[in-house]
Order: structure tokens, then C-alpha cells, then sequence
């Protein structure tokens, strides 16, 4: 599991000065931990927890020595400017289940001969922390129009160590026939 080190930050100091110092204000929360715990990142290492890692992912937070093992519960980022304003951190336990998400990631959705309709990306579920998945990636190489994908359909969520919190008949993707396509098939036979 990844280890990234934090500060303790000073609640005094405004969230807006510490951006504008390269510093990213974060919260660390959980029955881990008696009270939250403000901590601050560097921005640097913020920017590449954004673009590596997912709400739901695991690592473990090194705060002046003290290892506590976190999932990124939040990432708020200011669209406008690019700018993250702020992240929250919620303490896993062993022993103990915690909600997450698991993202599901599509796999060559440039080679489907129809139309790809996102439906259900982000499952929600509870687990144990050794058992929590972050990412599922399907492949749609070969996936013909006229398939449905529901969560039951993808092997790892029918896993009896999570607990889903959606239906399992619930549709994850559906690929239809483009109109245009259609349109043409039904020109050609007529």
C-alpha cells in the first residue's frame, strides 16, 4: 500500500494562503481516530493522488511518524481554475467494513460496432479493508449491439466479500445500434 507523508495543519492559517503556498488543506476522519485530524499536503503530491488514484483507493497516511491506513473519501477541485481546495481521508480499520465505490473502467469502447450508453460507473459497496477493490475494468472488444452489462454480470462483484449497495440487475452499460446504421439496413432492404 502506498505511504504518503502529511503535516498537521495549523487551523488558524486560512485554506486560501495555504494554496497559495503549494499547500493542499485535507481532513483525515474515522472511528480510527478519537477527533478528525486537519492535515495538509504539498501540492505536488495532491496533483498525482488526483491523477492516479480514485475516490475509494487505499493508501496509508505517514502523519509526523504515525501510520494510519486511509481510503480517499473526497477530492474537491475548483473547475474553473484547476485548482484542488481541499481532500478528506477516512481511517480503515481492520476487522471493520467501510462504504467505498469501486470504478469500473471501459476497455477498448473505440472498437464496439454500436452506440455505448454509460449507465452505472461508480458501485457502491461495503467491505473489509483487505477485501476492497478500487478499480473493475471491463472489455468491450467484441461486444456486439444489443448487449446489456448489469452488475451481476461482472464476476468480481458477485464476490461474497463485499456487500453491494445497488441491485445487482441494475444496468451498468448498454451498447444499441446506432440510428444511422439502422437506417441504412432498412434502406437496403427495402
Amino acid at each position: 500500500m502506498e505511504c504518503i507523508s502529511v503535516q498537521r495543519r495549523d487551523v488558524a492559517v486560512k485554506p486560501k494562503k495555504l494554496r497559495r503556498a503549494g499547500v493542499i488543506p485535507a481532513v483525515v476522519f474515522g472511528k480510527a481516530v478519537p477527533e478528525s485530524i486537519s492535515i495538509q499536503l504539498d501540492e505536488k503530491t495532491a496533483r498525482r493522488l488526483i491523477r492516479t488514484k480514485r475516490e475509494g483507493s487505499k493508501l496509508e497516511l505517514d502523519i509526523e511518524g504515525e501510520r494510519i491506513p486511509v481510503q480517499i473519501k473526497e477530492k474537491r477541485l475548483n473547475l474553473l481554475n484547476h485548482e484542488i481546495e481541499h481532500m478528506s481521508f477516512q481511517t480503515l480499520t481492520r476487522g471493520e467494513k467501510v462504504n467505498s465505490v469501486i470504478h469500473i473502467i471501459l476497455a477498448n469502447d473505440d472498437k464496439i460496432s454500436g452506440t455505448l450508453e454509460r449507465m452505472l460507473l461508480e458501485i457502491p459497496y461495503a467491505s473489509l479493508p483487505r477485501d476492497m477493490i478500487d478499480t473493475i475494468t471491463v472489455d468491450l472488444d467484441g461486444i456486439k449491439a444489443g448487449t446489456i452489462i448489469t452488475v451481476q454480470d461482472i464476476p468480481e462483484l458477485m464476490s461474497d466479500k463485499i456487500e453491494l449497495k445497488v441491485d445487482p440487475e441494475s444496468i451498468v452499460l448498454r451498447i444499441s445500434e446506432r440510428k444511422q446504421q439502422k437506417a441504412q439496413q432498412e434502406e437496403a432492404e427495402e
